[in-house]
């Protein structure tokens, strides 16, 4: 906790910083910030699509090792997929409820070479690959993702063996290498933050900029409230449980969910909350809390279709309604398969928009907002994960 408070002072002096770097209107000093945010966002690139990848070969590879508690993991997945879904779907509505206006090409960095008039036939075929190679070439990310899920699949339903032990040892130290090298950017963050936040007090014009975020900021923030007041109690509601009761027995976990921004380290007060306030079987919460903190990621799943559809637009790319849905879709399985990625729907989603040529610098005026909005979606995600546990241990009440 302590930590993670010292990490957030760090943030919050950097975002202040920037801004008074970027009012001095010094040609010098915003030369040299967008050269710090210019590398911060090569690095994001470099390291987000390999972090993503293996972090959903890992978790789908996990599935395979839950056969001996089939009834409860199944439950699991169906609840954490549906309160996802319907995440994502509340993040549309926002979206097109609120309709953030586009940051114009000219006040970005660089101006991104973005298809339009692509058709939605096109936009699924070239998602799936001919060969293995082109879509590290090309950076086509949700090719990437795609072989990433079949990997993961094929090796959890491969027969157990030394070759297999080997085979995911091999991609787990892989994923250990590049999570160091991301906490390792994230420590050196607040210069990249200093800079980001330069550059937006630099490129306020006339409230353009300020009124855009602005507008993305509540189309995620009213997304996230109506799932965590409104959708969520609902699903409890159907199951004939009692919201308020499960919110005051959780609320402890919330609320250092809230601080930490970690549903990992939220995790040991989470199942406290449930197996002695709440009253849940602990069969019940000690397997479904662990999976739920690594896949039921609500508030992600909204940030990252949200963000996307907010990137492509500022791109100038047509968004039609069939491409939306099919970003719900996306959003919504990358988000299941975002497991222990630190800041990883950040860098989910540079990873999504880099590899459809999407103006990522927007993802830079982005950050500084991040840390705000990340403690919100914390939060909701471990309220979630209360909420499926609670519907879990009421569905098989008795039968275990």
């Amino acid at each position: 906790m302590k930590e993670s408070n010292k990490q957030l002072i760090w943030w919050l002096g950097a975002l202040v910083m920037g801004a008074v770097l970027g009012l001095l209107k010094s040609d010098a000093i915003n030369a040299v910030c967008n050269f710090i945010a210019t590398v911060y966002t090569r690095l994001f690139q470099f390291l987000a699509v390999p972090t993503v990848a293996l972090a959903i070969m890992t978790t789908l590879i996990s599935f395979g090792r839950q056969k001996s508690t089939k009834s409860i993991f199944l439950h699991t997945i169906t609840y954490t997929l549906l309160t996802t879904f319907v995440a994502a779907l509340v993040g549309l509505v926002m979206f097109k409820v609120i309709a953030p206006e586009s940051i114009p090409q000219h006040m970005l960095s660089s101006s991104a070479d973005v298809a339009t008039g692509t058709t939605f036939y096109d936009h699924i075929i070239s998602v799936i690959p001919n060969n293995i190679v082109q879509p590290f070439l090309s950076g086509n990310v949700l090719s990437i993702l795609l072989i990433a899920i079949a990997v993961g699949l094929g090796i959890a339903f491969m027969t157990e063996s030394e070759r297999k032990d080997i085979l995911i040892k091999a991609i787990e130290g892989v994923q250990e290498l590049f999570f160091i090298l991301i906490k390792a950017l994230i420590w050196t963050l607040p210069l990249g933050i200093t800079a980001f936040a330069a550059q937006l007090a630099a490129q306020l014009s006339g409230g353009i900029i300020l009124g855009s975020l602005g507008k993305w900021t509540a189309v995620i923030l009213s997304g996230n409230i109506i799932q965590f007041f409104v959708i969520l109690p609902l699903f409890l509601l159907i199951r004939k449980i009692n919201p308020l009761r499960v919110f005051r027995a959780m609320s402890p976990a919330v609320m250092m969910a809230l601080f930490t921004k970690s549903s990992a380290a939220t995790l040991p007060v989470t199942l406290s909350s449930a197996e002695n306030r709440l009253g849940a079987n602990p069969k019940v919460a000690r397997f479904v809390l662990p999976i739920c903190t690594t896949i039921n990621m609500n508030g992600c799943a909204a940030f990252i279709l949200v963000t996307s559809l907010f990137v492509m637009q500022c791109g100038g790319m047509s968004l039609s309604l069939p491409a939306m849905l099919l970003w719900v879709i996306i959003s919504v399985f990358a988000a299941v398969g975002n497991a222990g990625v630190p800041m990883g729907c950040f860098f989910l989603t540079v990873s999504l928009m880099t590899g459809i040529g999407a103006p990522v610098e927007v993802m830079g005026l982005i950050l500084p907002i991040y840390t705000i909005v990340d403690m919100v979606e914390t939060a909701e995600n471990v309220w979630s994960d209360s909420c499926v546990c609670a519907m879990t241990d009421k569905d098989l009440k008795g039968r275990i």
